[in-house]
């Protein structure tokens, strides 16, 4: 199935905008080439508020938040992954409104860091956030006239979670599933295996809309979820192309593979080429010395 993405989004920032019953869309002003127009916090409910994403720490979306929540009790405060543009407000969110937090847990990386190994995407984890309530995979939260079944999805991040609102077809499906890109999967903060498991998960579902963490949402996620199913497994079928043609080193594949992607996301697309070879040579189809490292020489496997 060829995989179309939608790149038609209005960020209408500075004021909400509804996007389903009882659903309203604030979008933060943090637009960059992996954030699309910026970060999507979500508001559930009428009465009593559950917020989804609060976002980056910024002052103006919080504003926009505090306007659109327009007084009404916060209850709850789900955060879907750790990374910077999603989770840092919670913690003023909660000091102004008193809800806890909820998340899959504390940042941390898919697998341990090896011997010499940095981690390049540090700088954009938010290493202070400790959720107050920890939630488990299906776990059940219920709100007033609402409730959101959590979903564990790792793989763009190890504490990755989608949360579905009961009763409506809804998801929200933050960076696992977007509309307008695919999801950057970066070791050794995600991993391509567990990011195939969760798509697997969620194709297994039978949610009719998703509201993502960047951009529009997703109107038909069932063949859109197998699209970009398609696409990983062709991304990983051109790796393994590339190097039996004779590339060594993952410079050499972005450069022939990603030759049309913006240069500014050739250091990102390095990690995906690293997350699927990581995946590759675990599954004994190729071959490295030692671990395999962004630095790293790759072969067939005999």
């Amino acid at each position: 199935m060829a995989l179309e993405f939608d790149t038609s989004f209005d960020p209408a920032y500075g004021r909400a905008v509804a996007v389903a019953p009882g659903v309203l869309r604030v979008t933060s002003r943090n637009p960059s080439p992996f954030t699309f127009h910026g970060t999507n916090s979500y508001l559930v409910g009428r009465d009593t508020l559950a917020v989804i994403d609060p976002g980056p720490d910024d002052d103006a979306h919080l504003e926009t938040l505090l306007a659109a929540i327009a007084g009404r009790p916060v209850s709850h405060i789900f955060v879907s992954h750790t990374h910077r543009d999603h989770s840092p407000l919670a913690a003023r969110l909660k000091e102004l409104t008193g809800a806890p937090t909820l998340a899959e847990g504390s940042h941390r990386p898919a697998r341990a860091l090896r011997i010499g190994e940095v981690n390049p995407l540090d700088a954009s984890a938010d290493l202070d956030f400790v959720p107050d309530v920890v939630l488990a995979d299906n776990a059940l939260t219920e709100g007033d006239g609402w409730a959101i079944r959590t979903v564990l999805t790792p793989g763009h991040t190890a504490n990755h979670a989608v949360f579905a609102l009961e009763g409506t077809g809804t998801l929200f499906s933050a960076d696992h599933v977007m509309a307008w890109s695919t999801s950057i999967v970066a070791p050794p903060d995600g991993a391509m295996a567990d990011y195939m498991s969760s798509l697997d998960k969620l194709l297994a579902r039978d949610d009719r809309l998703l509201l993502p963490g960047h951009g529009g949402a997703v109107a038909a996620p069932q063949s859109f979820m197998r699209g970009l199913k398609t696409h990983r497994k062709m991304r990983e079928r051109a790796i393994l192309e590339r190097i039996r043609a004779g590339d060594r080193t993952i410079t050499e594949m972005v450069a022939a593979i990603y030759r049309d992607t913006d240069p500014r996301l050739h250091g990102a697309a390095g990690l995906s080429v690293l997350a699927h070879l990581e995946d590759l040579v675990a599954r004994g189809l190729v071959v490295t010395d030692g671990d395999p490292a962004i630095d790293g020489v790759f072969a067939p496997a005999a």
